[in-house]
C-alpha cells in the first residue's frame, strides 16, 4: 500500500503472550488483508470495524519546531500493551483495525539537517497523513492516530475538510495551543495552518499553561476565535472543576454541528515521556476522562495522540516503551469505550 507499512500478523505474533484460558486483544485484532488501502478498509468494514489504528513514526515536526526529536517509536510501544489487554465482555477487540503505521522514510532528514529542511519535510508528510486518513474516513472509520510530532493535526484536520466537505471544530487538551505564526510548517502551528486552510472553524484548548504560550500567539488564537480554559484554572486555582469544564466544550462542540477532531498532546500529561516533557502536567487518568468525555458526548471524526517519546524517559528506553505504552493503550481504550457508548454499545 502506498505510503504504508502494513501491521503483519507475524508481528503481532512476536509480542501476544499467550496464557491458557485467557484470550487477548490481539487474538481479534483485524489487520490489512489486501494489497490496496481501499480493499483493505472494506474487507475490515465488512467484517465490523469501526476504528483504525495509525501509526505516524517521525519525530521532525518537533525538530522543526526547535524542540527534541524521540517521538518515533509510540505505536510499537503501544502495541505491545495493546495486543496483550484481555479480550472480555467489556471489550472484545474486534471492531479495530490494526493499518500500520504512515511510510515517511523517504521524506525524514538526518539528524544535522536545517531548519528549512525540516519544515518541509514536514509539509510532505502533511500530505500524507492527509491522504490515509481521508481515505479512512470516506470508508466510514474512525482513524486513531498515534505518534509523531503535533504538527501531524494539520494533515488530519484537513483530512476532515476532504472527507466530510466540511471543516472540523477541534478541541486540544495540550500546554501549547499550537497556534503560533505560518512560518513554515512544524509542530507548534498545525492549527493555524489549519485555520487558514479553512479545516478548522472551532478552536478550545484545555489546560493551556498560562506561562507557556506567547502574548502574540494568544492574540492571533483570540483573533481567530479560539478560546481555552487553563491549566491553571483547573489543577491550581480550583476555579473550574474538570467536568464542568468537559460540560462546556463538549456543549459549544455539539453547538457547532461540525465533525470534531479530539486531539491530545501528550506533553499536557505529567511526567509523559514526550518531546516537551514537563512535571507541571494533569494526571493521566484526567487525560483519560477527558477523551472519554469528548468521544461519548461528541460526533468525533479522529483521535490523535501525539507527542510521546519513549526514548526520553529518564531511565532509558525500556522504561519508556513501558511507560508510554500503557499509557498511551488507556487513552485508546478510552476513546473507543466512549464511542460505543455514544451508540449504545
Amino acid at each position: 500500500m502506498q505510503h504504508l507499512i502494513p501491521y503483519t500478523r507475524d508481528q503481532l505474533n512476536t509480542i501476544l503472550g499467550q496464557r491458557p484460558g485467557e484470550t487477548r486483544l490481539g487474538h481479534h485484532l483485524l489487520l490489512s488483508e489486501a494489497q490496496n488501502l481501499s480493499d483493505t478498509l472494506q474487507l475490515a468494514k465488512d467484517k465490523g470495524a469501526r476504528f483504525v489504528l495509525l501509526g505516524a513514526g517521525e519525530d521532525a515536526g518537533p525538530r522543526a519546531n526547535l524542540g527534541r526529536g524521540g517521538a518515533t517509536n509510540a505505536f510499537e510501544a503501544c502495541m505491545k500493551w495493546l495486543v496483550n489487554l484481555q479480550s472480555n465482555r467489556f471489550y472484545r477487540g474486534d471492531d479495530l483495525l490494526v493499518l500500520g503505521q504512515l511510510d515517511f522514510h523517504d521524506l525524514l532528514p538526518g539528524d544535522g539537517a536545517a531548519l528549512d529542511e525540516l519544515r518541509q519535510a514536514v509539509a510532505s508528510m502533511d500530505e500524507r497523513v492527509t491522504a490515509v486518513a481521508s481515505a479512512i474516513m470516506d470508508a466510514g472509520l474512525e482513524p486513531i492516530v498515534i505518534g509523531g510530532g503535533h504538527n501531524n493535526a494539520f494533515g488530519l484536520l484537513m483530512a476532515v475538510k476532504q472527507a466530510f466537505h466540511r471543516p472540523a471544530a477541534a478541541v486540544n487538551l495540550d500546554p501549547h495551543s499550537d497556534f503560533r505564526l505560518r512560518e513554515g510548517r512544524h509542530s507548534g502551528n498545525g492549527f493555524s495552518y489549519a485555520a487558514a486552510s479553512g479545516a478548522l472553524d472551532f478552536y478550545h484548548v484545555l489546560g493551556l499553561h498560562e506561562l507557556k504560550n506567547s502574548e502574540a500567539n494568544l492574540e492571533q488564537l483570540e483573533a481567530f476565535g479560539g478560546s481555552w480554559h487553563t491549566l491553571q484554572q483547573i489543577w491550581v486555582r480550583g476555579e473550574i472543576s474538570l467536568d464542568d469544564a468537559l460540560r462546556q466544550i463538549s456543549k459549544a462542540l455539539k453547538a457547532t454541528d461540525l465533525p470534531v477532531a479530539l486531539e491530545l498532546d501528550v506533553d499536557a500529561i505529567a511526567n509523559m515521556p514526550s518531546s516537551a516533557m514537563t512535571a507541571a502536567g494533569v494526571p493521566l487518568m484526567d487525560a483519560a476522562r477527558y477523551i472519554s468525555h469528548m468521544a461519548k458526548h461528541c460526533d468525533c471524526a479522529y483521535l490523535h495522540l501525539a507527542e510521546a517519546a519513549p526514548v526520553c524517559h529518564d531511565a532509558g528506553i525500556d522504561a519508556g516503551m513501558r511507560e508510554t505504552g500503557q499509557s498511551l493503550t488507556e487513552l485508546v481504550y478510552a476513546y473507543i469505550r466512549g464511542r460505543r457508548l455514544a451508540s449504545g454499545g
